[in-house]
């Protein structure tokens, strides 16, 4: 029997069935040693977590594994002050990542996202794309604050950073086999093995589905079921040594979605008075027409209830060890992805507002470094490149307040945008347990981008540049064997650009001022205990010209998307992670997040906002529990119990004109059981995710009339997972 003619499903059979190749050379223990040194490499250099000057949160397998994290948008449940939220086209690949107030909601190609988002080091320049399913990966790195010197542009609330296992010498053959409630059917393969002695190859190959939530209730033969999912993605890497100093790894990933549309609904605004022009655009428009369940979509246009993304990219990267102090390393990168989705956003049987949408972009990518270690002073410096060329269009969307036959219209955006820098890091030890660092950067990104809209009498064609030098001091002071205490100033910039939806006109087509932020901060990490790890920040982060995207209703029409830098804004808070052995078998992690983020000064001539009003998306707590307790089995084998908790307090849709956009405090509760047999080559576990089955808003944006709104997709599942390791 050939291993690669079957399907992953078929393969966890067979791993049930079969004894493993030196099952007892392959035994591992199933209790985790909660201390263990963390490395990361958030800074581009490998280095301790409690070491790194700065906030970070490392995420590690058996984490995601544990806490049944399956894409990004989990990780944003398990991270203080970090929430991972969608809205984009009712598309479930789309991801906004806010940190501490900054990010953005929107995927239209003319808008960039407030947090970067790297897949090995790679930007992902897309929110749309960018919620990233999380089979096989090492880590996930999140650094919070703006990382103006090493990330530079739209770095602005900080980056995720998702690293994979990379091809090795262990020869491993894993298979994992998911099946659950809700019609869940899951299956992963990951292969690791030295082809030569120079010569190694990692692959790994995912499918998942899920049935859908509702129901698309006025078509007759609808596609998909509303929240319903499905998804092919896979991965292959080799690296080869070509010597004792130089290594070049190639790796290809790719991505097929074919979904349902997140579920979505509409509240009205009451009273409905179509002589307002803030409220009643639709005068037809009755709730009545409403679907009963939310869950349902009203809609009568075919295909709109469906979504589907796809995408591949493939990088490039040698690492060469010059002498025993300076190395030098070069990535390059090409990426290209497309998708299909829409909203009607009227969500009932009346053809009022209908928006299908297509999308895509391709990017490419390079980046050299010349780093240096040396024996108190280690710097990292680079040359980057970044390339985009994209769109976004919309055919025969529909805007009818009187559903007239004649409503149809077109409308697209094409933007191209390059972007260059240049940085340098260096890190200086003073002395045994004193430390100084410090970096800089220059960025310039050139924008040209055109549109044509029905409100436009001929295709508009602008162009902007903008630039930044962004910078960051730190210091780092080692308390003990065991603590470090550290303070930093960073300054960070996020990309100007050009508003995504000017239905008003072309006179709207015009560009925005970038974004810039410092932040202040101070932090101790380190083992306060034998049995205690913490990690604790405080910081303050002003930011000025603050570019909020937001939906006008008093424009014309709701789906009229306004971009105008507000004026200022302020963010001050407390991250604390903690982890405690209770015992040697029982430990808590826990990380609190509490955020206080406001408009302070608000520019003139800007509308809807006050001083005071808080960004978008932005809750003021964020909490995560995740308790584990293993037991020894006399036959050698292990029992673990896992539980997380997740909170997040309520928060407001967007920035502006948030009449009735306050999104209700959401709390999540799952499990794992798993047994471990004594070889530590076979696991069983039992889960559930979201037991109490939490339905919560993940996005609310007021329209004319009425409030869209984004519901979870993350309902209460209960099943079976099934994982075997084969030593090859």
């Amino acid at each position: 029997m050939k291993l690669r003619n079957l399907s992953p499903l078929s393969l966890a059979i067979f791993a049930a069935l079969t004894t493993s190749v030196n099952a007892e050379e392959t035994k591992t223990t199933a209790k985790q040693d909660a201390f263990e040194k963390i490395e990361v490499t958030a800074r581009k250099r490998t280095e301790s977590l409690f070491e790194s000057p700065t906030a970070i949160t490392s995420i590690g397998a058996n984490l995601i594994d544990k806490a049944n994290m399956s894409n990004l948008e989990d990780i944003g449940k398990y991270v203080p002050n970090l929430n991972i939220t969608r809205y984009g086209v009712g598309n479930s690949a789309h991801a906004s990542v806010f940190i501490r107030g900054i990010g953005l909601q929107d995927h239209v190609i003319t808008t960039d996202p407030g947090v970067g988002v790297y897949l090995d080091g790679v930007y992902l320049g897309r929110q749309m794309g960018s919620n990233l399913s999380l089979p096989n990966v090492e880590r996930v790195e999140v650094l919070r604050g703006p990382q103006g010197t090493l990330y530079g542009r739209n770095t602005l609330g900080g980056a995720v950073n998702v690293i994979t296992k990379q091809p090795g010498d262990e020869g491993i053959l894993t298979t994992t086999a998911k099946v659950g409630s809700r019609g869940r059917i899951a299956g992963d393969i990951y292969f690791n093995n030295a082809l030569t002695d120079d010569l190694s190859m990692s692959a790994s190959a995912s499918y998942k589905q899920r049935d859908g939530v509702g129901t698309a209730v006025n078509l007759a033969n609808p596609e998909k079921e509303i929240g319903e999912e499905q998804e092919f993605s896979g991965r292959v890497a080799f690296k080869y040594q070509a010597t004792s100093d130089l290594a070049f790894t190639f790796s290809l990933d790719g991505v097929d979605n074919e979904s349902g549309q997140s579920p979505y609904t509409i509240e009205l605004t009451a009273p409905l008075d179509p002589n307002d022009e803030n409220n009643g655009d639709f005068p037809l428009l009755t709730p009545d027409l409403i679907p009963v369940n939310p869950d349902d979509l009203g809609t009568t246009v075919a295909g709109i209830e469906s979504t589907s993304y796809s995408g591949w990219g493939t990088s490039f990267a040698a690492d060469w060890a010059i002498n025993d102090t300076y190395s030098s390393k070069f990535i390059s990168s090409y990426r290209t992805s497309e998708y299909e989705g829409g909203l009607d956003d009227d969500a009932s049987a009346l053809n009022l507002s209908e928006f299908p949408e297509q999308g895509g972009a391709d990017q490419y990518s390079f980046e050299v470094q010349l780093n240096a270690t040396y024996d108190n002073m280690d710097f990292v410096s680079g040359l980057y490149f970044f390339n985009e060329d994209g769109f976004t269009r919309s055919e025969d969307f529909v805007f009818s307040p009187y559903n007239t036959p004649d409503s149809f219209g077109f409308f697209e955006i094409n933007q191209e945008t390059n972007s260059y820098a240049a940085y340098f890091n260096a890190s200086y030890d003073l002395t045994d347990d004193l430390s100084v660092g410090g970096g800089l950067r220059y960025s310039k990104d050139k924008k040209e981008a055109n549109a044509i809209f029905p409100s436009f009498a001929e295709r508009k064609y602008v162009s902007a540049d903008f630039d930044a030098v962004t910078w960051d001091i730190n210091a780092s002071y080692q308390l003990s064997n065991n603590m470090n205490v550290y303070g930093q100033v960073q300054k960070g910039y996020q990309t100007g650009g050009f508003p995504p939806r000017p239905f008003g006109g072309p006179d709207q087509f015009s560009s925005f001022d970038e974004t810039k932020a410092i932040n202040y901060e101070i932090g101790l990490k380190g083992q306060v205990h034998e049995n205690v790890s913490m990690m604790l920040a405080v910081f303050v982060t002003d930011y000025t010209d603050l570019a909020l995207p937001f939906s006008d209703p008093t424009s014309g029409g709701g789906f009229v998307t306004i971009v105008e830098n507000a004026g200022q804004s302020k963010a001050q808070g407390i991250e604390l992670e903690t982890t405690v052995a209770i015992t040697d078998d029982f430990t808590i992690r826990s990380a609190v997040g509490y955020l206080d983020s406001e408009i302070s000064e608000v520019a003139a001539g800007v509308q809807g906002i006050g001083k005071g009003d808080s960004p978008a998306l932005t809750p003021r707590w964020t909490v995560m529990i995740a308790p584990s307790y293993f037991m020894d089995l006399n036959n050698g084998g292990t029992l673990a119990f896992n539980a997380n908790y997740s909170y997040r307090s309520e928060m407001q849709g967007q920035s502006v004109f948030n009449y009735s956009e306050t999104i209700d405090s959401r709390e999540l509760v799952g499990f794992n059981i798993s047994y471990t047999n004594p070889y530590g080559d076979m696991e069983v576990t039992l889960y559930g995710e979201n037991v109490l089955n939490e339905v919560y808003d993940v996005g609310r944006l007021q329209q004319t009339g009425f409030v869209g709104v984004m519901r979870s997709n993350d309902r209460s599942e209960f099943g079976l997972k099934f994982k075997k390791d084969f030593e090859l």
